[in-house]
C-alpha cells in the first residue's frame, strides 16, 4: 500500500500544473555510503509491477519491492519528497535511522 500525504499531494498538483499527469515509481535509488533508498522518478507501467491510485496520482512499485517495503508513505518536508516503508529496505551506514535507508532528496519529476 502506497500512502501520500496531503503536503507531498499539493507539491505533485504543483509540478505538474501545467503538464501531463504521470506515473511515479517508488524505486530503490543508489544512497551513496548509507546504501540504496527509496526515491520517486517518472516512469510507465511494466510488468511485475503494482499500480496504486492516490487521488490524480498512479503510483508504480515492483510487485517484489512492494512485498519487501510493507506500507509506504510519501510525505513532503522542508528537504524535499520523503518516502518511508514500513519495513528496512537499503543500509544505514552514515548513522542514517529513517525506514527506509534515508529520504530521498527531491522528486524525480
Amino acid at each position: 500500500m502506497i500512502t501520500i500525504t496531503e503536503s507531498a499531494r499539493q507539491e505533485l498538483a504543483k509540478y505538474f500544473e501545467d503538464k501531463t499527469i504521470e506515473p511515479i515509481r517508488v524505486h530503490l535509488a543508489d544512497g551513496g555510503c548509507s546504501g540504496p533508498r527509496l526515491s520517486l522518478a517518472l516512469d510507465q507501467l511494466r510488468d511485475g509491477d503494482t499500480s496504486v491510485e492516490q487521488g490524480d496520482f498512479t503510483f508504480l512499485i515492483q510487485t517484489e519491492l512492494a512485498e519487501t517495503t510493507g506500507a509506504v508513505t510519501i510525505d513532503m518536508t522542508e528537504f524535499g519528497f520523503q518516502i518511508a516503508s514500513e519495513n528496512l529496505v537499503g543500509g544505514g551506514g552514515c548513522g542514517c535511522s529513517s525506514s527506509s535507508g534515508c529520504s530521498s532528496g527531491s522528486c524525480g519529476c
